[in-house]
């Protein structure tokens, strides 16, 4: 879905991640592509791609849906709409364990970019769907071959429809990325985005606490 640059600004938020390399606060307050709007340590940054501001925060790339950027060598990519924070060690140093955290939208439900092997989705947290949950037409979006697959049959809320059960190389959410996730493309246009279910969060530790979602990668 295309949004305004305003709509963007209003939807975000505050997505606040610490990096720490210089034990910056990095918050993000808007993405557009090839530019993000940036308050490093409370001080407001517009960085274009390539720039790196007076606190040594260089941006990567961005676009609508995340940005990427570099402190002291280190890059991280920050999904729109989702905080990431490394767990950080008694050292200080990041343990490459970070915590997800999701909000949710004026209807209760719980949305979280991602990508299903390095191709950008939105997902639909559902703890219903015993395995992530797409549509062809979004497979075929995001080019994921399911030829190879099993073939097999779906109950879902329209019906009884085909689908095809395979497994999926990685999925990722913020900085959580798991491989060899169980998943299933139902033949059609629905749902609309992709079900983030159980074979992938059953690998995780969920908190909710009111309107927020917590996901930790397990180890």
């Amino acid at each position: 879905m295309t949004r305004t640059f305003i709509s963007i600004v209003a939807s975000l938020g505050l997505l606040i991640v610490w990096l720490s390399a210089h034990a910056a606060e990095i918050q993000v307050l808007a993405l557009t592509k090839d530019k993000a709007i940036l308050s490093i340590n409370g001080e407001r940054r517009v960085l274009k791609t390539g720039q790196t501001s007076p606190e040594g925060v260089t941006l990567i790339d961005s676009n609508s849906a995340e940005a990427v950027v570099e402190v002291d060598g280190q890059q991280e990519i920050f999904p729109l709409g989702v905080v990431v924070t490394p767990i950080t060690n008694k050292n200080g140093g990041s343990t490459g364990n970070p915590t997800v955290t999701l909000y949710a939208d004026a209807t209760g439900f719980f949305f979280a970019d991602g990508k299903i092997n390095n191709q950008p989705v939105r997902f639909l947290v559902d703890t219903g769907a015993s395995a992530i949950a797409m549509s062809s037409a979004t497979a075929d979006r995001i080019r994921l071959d399911y030829s190879k697959g099993t073939p097999g049959i779906a109950q879902t809320a329209s019906g009884i429809a085909q689908m095809v059960a395979l497994k999926l190389n990685s999925v990722s959410v913020g900085g959580i990325e798991l491989y060899n996730v169980d998943a299933s493309v139902i033949i059609g246009a629905f749902p609309t985005e992709p079900l983030l279910g159980v074979s992938f969060l059953e690998r995780l530790n969920m908190t909710r606490t009111g309107e927020k979602l917590e996901l930790k990668k397990n180890y």
